[in-house]
């Protein structure tokens, strides 16, 4: 098999169903060492992973599958799991090539590892990955709950030591249909008795991590800003509300969707201006405006964004903002914009849906503490946090608050240990779990 990047992801699939692999992983061999793969055809993937994926970080597995029925490629992507066990939601993206399937998962994987440790959450980090480009069309509702139940069987095979949910192109009715296969999900419907769309309280984080950063530069409150939103879906939308809530005189919006843009203008056609772009249109974050948010898709802020910034402040929902996380938040600090970590804003989602297993509460005072502005570890607080302990020490926001993930993240489970890994290496040893199919 040649590079992942010269692979696409139909192809992928393809060659696996020829093979015979419904599933396949590669996970860290504990003898050895070296990142292994279930099968030769995969021993390629697994060298370019280990050798050559930018955003590997020792992550303890990647599980894939190929819908038996919709012939789509998935994928679980477990990071760290000293915490407990991974957590994150499932995307249904197109990806141009393998590689950018595979380096997706990883990163976004990564992210909900700092995410969850940042907001005290006993998981670890996962995510999980489908690629929209292949199988079957999905435009029929029937085809589409096949597409998700398949991808809770994958789930229920990997024994959780991943938890699935919500994520980018996924919706409560599909978690409804990955519930029915598997025990792992969190987001499912309230009829089911899960917490249903986090998007609201995402929203309202993102909120408290710009409020944050206004006080932190001694510039006051939202009243009388502007901000630019990038993105005006599920969390896009109710953080325009918000934010006219508060006071923001003016709001410009951009989406590739002309629905999500006629609703946001809706909102108040004095002060919100929206207008439908192209996916690979970043015009939106050039705009005269206090605040850009960015809360579409990642990898947004890098080299051929960030000059054309003239926010003050960077602050957003989406996942993995920064195109290279170990440069590009020195680049926006050059400018004199201060950029939110978005693992450490936009953590309510998973504070929401995380804990569904233990039931739920109206007003859950285990999630309205983190939207508070008294909580030492709520956003508003840490933010504060945080944005001192850099401007004392000269570094980026983003380094200090990924140094605090990383020593809170390899902390382990009062309870149950390692016990992610454990399961990984049964895994390693035994095959998938039969129950899985």
């Amino acid at each position: 098999m040649s590079s992942p990047a010269d692979i696409s992801c139909p192809e992928l699939a393809e060659r696996m169903r020829a093979a015979g692999l419904v599933r396949a992983f590669m996970v860290r061999d504990p003898d050895g060492g070296a990142f292994v793969a279930s099968d030769p055809l995969l021993e390629p993937l697994a060298t370019w992973v280990e050798r050559e994926a930018p955003d590997f970080a020792d992550h303890e597995g990647i599980f894939l599958q190929v819908g038996p029925a919709s012939g789509t490629l998935q994928g679980a992507f477990v990071h760290r799991t000293c915490r407990g066990q991974a957590a994150g939601g499932v995307r249904y993206w197109q990806y141009d090539s393998v590689a950018d399937f595979l380096a997706d998962g990883l990163r976004l994987a990564r992210g909900m590892t700092h995410k969850n440790a940042l907001a005290g959450l006993w998981w670890g980090g996962g995510k999980g990955v489908m690629a929209r480009n292949t199988g079957r069309r999905v435009e029929d509702p029937a085809t589409r709950r096949v597409v998700y139940e398949e991808y809770g069987a994958l789930v229920t095979a990997i024994r959780g030591c991943y938890v699935t949910a919500e994520d980018v192109g996924t919706s409560v009715a599909d978690m409804a249909a990955v519930f029915s296969r598997t025990r792992f999900a969190t987001c499912i419907p309230p009829e089911l008795g899960g917490s249903g769309n986090p998007s609201v309280p995402t929203a309202l984080g993102v909120v408290r991590g710009m409020e944050a950063a206004l006080e932190h530069l001694g510039l006051g409150t939202l009243a009388g800003r502007s901000v630019a939103v990038q993105g005006l879906g599920h969390v896009g939308e109710p953080l325009v509300r918000f934010l006219l809530e508060c006071g923001v005189e003016r709001i410009v919006g951009a989406d590739i969707g002309p629905g999500p843009v006629a609703r946001a203008r809706a909102l108040d056609p004095d002060r919100v201006e929206a207008r439908v772009t192209e996916l690979d249109d970043p015009s939106i974050l050039f705009e005269e405006v206090d605040i850009v948010a960015p809360c579409a898709t990642g990898a947004v802020l890098g080299p051929a964004t960030i000059p054309g910034i003239r926010a003050r402040i960077v602050c957003g929902a989406a996942n993995n903002q920064l195109a290279d996380p170990e440069s590009d938040d020195r680049l926006l600090a050059e400018r004199g914009v201060l950029y939110m970590p978005d693992f450490l804003v936009n953590r309510m989602g998973i504070v929401q849906c995380a804990d569904e297993d233990v039931g739920t509460l109206p007003d859950d005072p285990r999630i309205v503490r983190h939207l508070g502005r008294e909580d030492e570890q709520g956003i508003f607080r840490l933010s504060l946090e945080i944005l001192g302990e850099a401007r004392r020490s000269g570094r980026t926001p983003h380094a200090v608050a990924l140094e605090l993930a990383e020593r809170r993240s390899l902390e382990r489970h009062p309870l149950w240990g390692h016990r992610g890994l454990e399961i990984i290496r049964a895994i390693l040893r035994d095959g998938f779990a039969e129950t899985g199919r």
